[in-house]
Order: structure tokens, then C-alpha cells, then sequence
């Protein structure tokens, strides 16, 4: 194995990054519907209270991947290649990753990747203490807008890991289009282990996004306490409500802040106007069927190596072979 990198690069985050963050919650606010882009959830607090949100209860989907990883991971790491890097996109805490690299002796050095940089560190000095001689080379970078491979593993053949779902988050063509540059960025050969949640009933979809404790309502309205902080906003979260709904037509999960009075909030310098009961679309989370997800990856130019479920979530193993076929 080779040895700890101490050094984490900061890679693919533009330095104007507070800049496109205000560019983009002004273009969201502006626009009819409203709305945010869920990637602004993840700051150190966002991330705090996802994290919170996993072990809740009503949320099956962390406790069903754990379940499924924990059951198979032998057989996923018999899919690695020798010697090669597990790089793992919007990796968060490395609780998912660990199962892996604990069960694959192939992987030399692991690449998370997400754009919370603060808590992207943290769960790295820890990782480096627990498995001492994997390679840890964290990247700060938004990993939907291209990031660079760290030139440390540029000769190691690459698996690439997308837990949690956060697939469905996409809308149907940008998760094609994730999965397209995924391959550019991985390689050809290259292997994909991705969870990817199912459509289920709504009585066991709307719990785990509406918790009894109100944690998923906080980290909702998290996001609306951030463009306060670094954009110089004055919302009042008291007048907002988080709601999550099934929208069976799309299959999917919807979130919104939902204004509680007509009122005028400033963004950034710029007054922007709310309806009672106007609404700020802030997440989306597709849930899929097992071959309609194999069919989308396939467009990709992914091949489906293997799939493991218990009929409420799926980890999906493909390989990367040939041009896209479409979409």
C-alpha cells in the first residue's frame, strides 16, 4: 500500500465559488417556480443534520444500503482491480466507503470528493488514523460541474462509488449526464458501485422525508439560514414550513419551503417578493424501478455487472465499456 498523503488537495472548486453561489440563489429565487439547488444543502451544518437524518427511524434508505453492503461486500470487492483507487462522489462521512475498503485489500488509495470542504477534512484525518496505509487524498469540488483526478492516482485503474441515492436527486437527463462523465472521469473498464432507491408506496416514502422530530425540516430550512450567512439575507425561518410530498406521476419525492405570509426578503443586496403560501422547490429525489435504472446506465454507456436488493433499495454494480448509446 502506499503511503498516507498528508496534504489534502483542494481541487475543481472555482475561487469565485461564493460568487456562483449567490449567481445561482438569485437565478432560483427569480425564477417561476422558485427555487434552490439541493448540492447548497451541504455546508458544515447541512451535512451535520443529514447526518442526523440517517439514523433516524423513518429513513431506510442509509439503514437499507448499510444492510446491503454489509451483506455483500466480498462480493463487490471482487469486482475491483488489482491495485486501484476507490474514488467516491459526494462522499459526505466515509461510513459506506469503509465497509468497501474494508473488504477489498486491492483498493491503494481512496479519492473522496465532495463540495462541503470543512467536513470533507474532518471525516479524512479520520479515515488516514483508522486505515493507515490507504492513500486519503480528499478533493473539495463540485463533482456535477467536473473535477480534476488527483495526479497521484492518475496510473491506477479506478472504481467509482455513489452511495446514498443522491442519483435520484438528479433530474432523469442529468443523471444520464452524471453517469456519462463518470465514465469519462473513471476510464474505460472502469467499475461503478452505485445505490439507488425504488419506488416503493408513498406510506413508507413520506415518513422518511416528514420525521417526527423535525430534523429533516431543519435541514431544509438550513439552507435558507446559509444564504443569511454568506450572502448577507435576512429570511426569518419562522416563516417558512418545510413540506415533502410524493409525486407519483414522476415518481419521485419533492421538498419546498412553503412561505407562511406575503413578505419581502433581501438577497444579496436584492428584494425578492413571496406569495402567501408561494413555495421554494428545493430537492427532488427520483426513486426508480431495478431495469429502469439498468436502462439509463446502459444509455450512459455503462454495462450492468451485478445488483443487490431488498426490494426497498438497490447497490448497482456496472462496468464502464464502449460509447454512450444514447440520452
Amino acid at each position: 500500500m502506499a503511503p498516507v498523503v498528508q496534504t489534502a488537495l483542494r481541487a475543481a472548486l472555482p475561487s469565485d465559488s461564493s460568487v456562483r453561489f449567490a449567481v445561482d440563489v438569485i437565478a432560483g429565487l427569480t425564477a417561476r417556480p422558485k427555487r434552490l439547488p439541493s448540492k447548497y444543502f451541504y455546508d458544515l451544518a447541512g451535512s451535520a443534520l443529514f447526518e442526523r437524518i440517517t439514523q433516524l427511524p423513518e429513513y431506510y434508505p442509509t439503514r437499507c444500503e448499510l444492510a446491503l453492503l454489509h451483506e455483500n461486500a466480498p462480493a463487490i470487492a471482487s469486482l475491483f482491480p488489482p491495485t486501484c483507487a476507490l474514488i467516491e462522489f459526494g462522499a459526505g462521512s466515509s461510513k459506506k466507503a469503509r465497509i468497501l475498503l474494508g473488504a477489498a485489500a486491492t483498493v491503494e488509495a481512496y479519492v473522496p470528493l465532495d463540495i462541503s470542504g470543512d467536513f470533507l477534512k474532518q471525516d479524512a484525518a479520520q479515515l488516514r488514523r483508522d486505515f493507515p496505509r490507504l492513500a486519503v487524498h480528499p478533493v473539495v469540488a463540485d463533482f456535477t460541474q467536473g473535477f480534476e483526478v488527483p495526479s497521484a492516482i492518475a496510473r491506477l485503474p479506478r472504481v467509482g462509488f455513489f452511495p446514498g441515492s443522491t442519483i435520484g436527486n438528479f433530474e432523469l437527463h442529468e443523471a444520464a449526464k452524471f453517469m456519462r462523465h463518470a465514465g469519462q472521469a473513471l476510464g474505460e473498464g472502469a467499475v461503478l458501485v452505485i445505490g439507488v432507491d425504488l419506488i416503493k408506496d408513498a406510506a413508507v416514502l413520506c415518513p422518511a422525508y416528514n420525521d417526527a422530530e423535525g430534523v429533516t425540516a431543519k435541514f431544509n430550512l438550513n439552507l435558507l439560514a446559509r444564504i443569511n450567512r454568506e450572502l448577507g439575507a435576512n429570511f426569518d425561518l419562522a416563516a417558512f414550513e418545510h413540506h415533502a410530498c410524493y409525486n407519483r406521476t414522476q415518481n419521485r419525492i419533492e421538498m419546498h419551503l412553503a412561505s407562511l405570509k406575503r413578505q419581502k426578503v433581501r438577497v444579496n443586496g436584492k428584494a425578492i417578493n413571496f406569495r402567501l403560501g408561494e413555495t421554494i422547490h428545493t430537492e427532488n429525489s427520483y426513486k426508480y424501478t431495478i431495469e429502469g435504472f439498468k436502462a439509463l446506465a446502459y444509455g450512459a454507456g455503462w454495462s450492468p455487472l451485478s445488483v443487490w436488493s431488498d426490494g426497498l433499495f438497490s447497490l448497482h454494480a456496472f462496468r464502464k465499456t464502449g460509447d454512450e448509446r444514447g440520452g
